[in-house]
């Protein structure tokens, strides 16, 4: 959700640059795999997190929930390539 009051020029979501430093760091070290860029999927943002067993990946997803910037009500969809649709798959709360 963007902040009130922002200048025009100003970017209106500055807590998806940290979620994705923080997602590229744990790339980095081996951790997960970041699949492809996060999108605006309807009213929420999706990042993509793979390459580890799905209680790792869910653990990740907590972590970047709490992240101090992030919105409150994030959730995890756990999903696979089969999938019709982005956003499409068990929701899981954080």
């Amino acid at each position: 959700m963007s902040p009130a009051g922002l200048p025009d020029d100003a970017y209106p979501f500055p807590w998806i640059r940290v979620v994705d430093d923080f997602l590229a760091g744990l790339e980095e070290s081996g951790e997960i795999e970041v699949f492809d860029e996060g999108e605006e999927v309807g009213r929420v943002y999706a990042f993509f997190i793979t390459g580890a067993k799905l209680d790792h990946l869910l653990g990740v997803a907590a972590r970047v929930a709490a992240l101090p910037v992030v919105p409150a009500g994030a959730f995890a969809v756990v999903t696979d390539d089969d999938a019709e649709e982005i956003g499409r798959g068990r929701r899981v709360k954080l």
